[in-house]
């Protein structure tokens, strides 16, 4: 069960005016375990990463992940690039609404299954060359023996 710090919001600059229907469409977004757990990696990783390496490091099937991502894409909290083949979606940054609810995001998400998706996307991350995925699909199982001969991902 993924758990909340406590957070003071003194001091919480003017963010700016966003539409009801949006905020709902945002809250529904993060409303789910999984898409909290891939924002998690968006957040940490703070860069753009592809459906394939969020697979291998999340454990969970292609399809749900797509969706699940497809979700966060449509509601503004997620931009797209693509590079050749690849699609690689990062965190939407433009807007001061959704930087102030990443770093909130940074600063709350408190739980051992996102750092081990975390850990596991570093070892995912590891298998790129020239910053980009080039390997597509990686067996967990391989994953998961990287990370226990080296204990140093964090």
């Amino acid at each position: 069960m993924l758990q909340c710090r406590h957070i003071p919001f003194r001091d919480v600059p003017a963010l700016p005016y966003i539409d009801m229907q949006h905020l709902v469409s945002i809250f529904k977004a993060l409303g789910e375990e999984r898409r909290l757990r891939i924002m998690h990696l968006f957040v940490r990783s703070h860069q753009a990463l592809c459906i394939c390496e969020m697979v291998d490091a999340l454990d969970i099937p292609q399809y749900q992940v797509s969706r699940h991502v497809r979700f966060l894409y449509h509601s503004g909290m997620l931009k797209l690039k693509k590079k050749g083949t690849w699609s690689y979606y990062y965190l939407n940054e433009e807007n001061g609404f959704y930087k102030y609810l990443i770093a909130f995001l940074e600063k709350v998400l408190v739980s051992d299954l996102p750092e081990r998706d975390w850990k596991a996307m570093q070892v995912r991350l590891s298998y790129r060359e020239k910053g980009r995925c080039v390997r597509g699909c990686v067996p967990y199982s391989e994953i998961l023996r990287q990370m226990q001969q080296n204990p140093d991902y964090i």
